[in-house]
């Protein structure tokens, strides 16, 4: 809970969104505390991606946004990007780009225009580099990095660029069980070294268990369900909303989701 006195680091309000003329948000209100790792979680289709869009400003909405108790509306593009950085699904990519210098665009926003990046920058994006563990790749072109490779240099950027509210949409794609284990343990220790505030979208949700300190369940456009892991990972909700049978069970860092067959295929199977 936000301590009395402080605001919280996210605050929607109402906010509602189209997309090709189909409502995809409809008044979504929810609140980030700071330091909180917030995960919003749903089938395909339920508006998670398009959440994190209206939280950046890059989807039209109705509706509240205010990051660190100020109105989103009403920052510039520079003023919002010191106080938000992301990670998308599928960034785009500078043709012919090295990783470090792509990485050094995280400092962008520090840099006043028409300046050069100073040697502070520099480090800053260094440091972002090897906790990826890119140092093998830093002049290698961005485009020619296997998809694994190409992610971990899109979170560097957006470490690099050192704002306090991080998005991150599908951090884990295209990354093997290491890498993704070593991302995600990456982003929580800088949570909690320099007080991050996250908000994820993931797909695969015993992960996004051993990580979350919250769920936010969307579901057609709408706030389903919120809470702990352990009280939205439960196999009614899960089956309601996602049409999926499951089994929940018990894992050290959190509940394990695990897929089984319809009791209705597994008859047919038999016969």
């Amino acid at each position: 809970m936000t301590a009395p006195g402080t605001v919280p680091m996210l605050s929607i309000a109402g906010a509602t969104a189209r997309l090709g003329g189909r409502e995809v948000l409809h008044s979504v209100s929810l609140d980030v505390e700071r330091g909180e790792w917030v995960t919003i979680i749903g089938p395909n289709g339920a508006g998670k991606s398009t959440l994190l869009r209206v939280i950046t400003g890059l989807v039209r909405h109705s509706g509240e946004v205010r990051i660190d108790g100020r109105l989103a509306a009403g920052l510039s593009t520079r003023q919002r990007a010191r106080l938000i950085a992301t990670v998308a699904q599928s960034p785009i990519i500078p043709p012919g780009m090295l990783v470090r210098d792509y990485v050094l665009l995280g400092r962008t926003p520090h840099i006043p225009l028409l300046r050069a990046e100073t040697t502070r920058d520099q480090a800053a994006a260094e440091d972002a580099i090897a906790m990826l563990d890119l140092a093998a790749f830093a002049d290698r072109r961005l485009d020619q990095l296997s998809g694994g490779e190409r992610q971990r240099a899109f979170l560097a950027r957006a470490l690099a660029q050192d704002a306090p509210l991080l998005l991150l949409d599908e951090p884990t794609t295209a990354l093997d069980i290491s890498h993704q284990q070593d991302v995600l343990e990456l982003v929580d220790e800088l949570r909690r070294q320099r007080g991050l505030t996250v908000v994820s979208t993931m797909h695969d949700l015993s992960i996004a268990a051993q990580y979350a300190d919250r769920m936010v369940l969307l579901a057609r456009g709408i706030v389903a369900a919120t809470g702990r892991p352990s009280e939205i990972l439960t196999a009614p909700i899960i089956e309601e909303h996602y049409g999926a049978s499951v089994r929940i069970l018990p894992g050290p860092s959190g509940p394990v989701v695990a897929p089984i067959r319809p009791e209705s295929t597994r008859r047919r199977s038999v016969r």
